[in-house]
């Protein structure tokens, strides 16, 4: 039996460690709106926000999913606003990344 708060927060503790005993439900976040598009590095995807309690308020209703297959190992993702461009701190050691995708990747991604 679960027992979900209002923010949309559902407890639920289970016998099996490997599960989480906290969640949100499935009409809580965002959803992937038009599907997904396939780019040289792996794929982007808008998301639209579903109309379910706010953790943090001032959501964005509608972001950019970004996503690289760099290495066999390495899975990148980034979340932005596309109406509005923020400041992305640099990394020294970390470059841009400009594909292409790797391929027999060790690592699944579901959307």
């Amino acid at each position: 039996q679960s027992l979900c708060t209002l923010r949309g927060c559902c407890w639920s503790p289970q016998s099996d460690t490997n599960v989480p005993w906290c969640f949100f439900s499935s009409n809580h976040g965002y959803k992937v709106d038009g599907g997904l598009r396939t780019t040289q590095e792996g794929f982007q995807a808008t998301l639209t926000r579903l109309s379910s309690p706010s953790l943090f308020k001032n959501d964005i209703n509608t972001v950019l999913l970004t996503a690289q297959y760099q290495t066999q190992n390495r899975f990148r993702f980034k979340i932005t606003d596309p109406k509005t461009p923020r400041f992305e701190v640099p990394h020294e050691h970390v470059g841009p990344f400009s594909g292409p995708a790797a391929s027999n990747l060790q690592y699944k991604v579901d959307v």
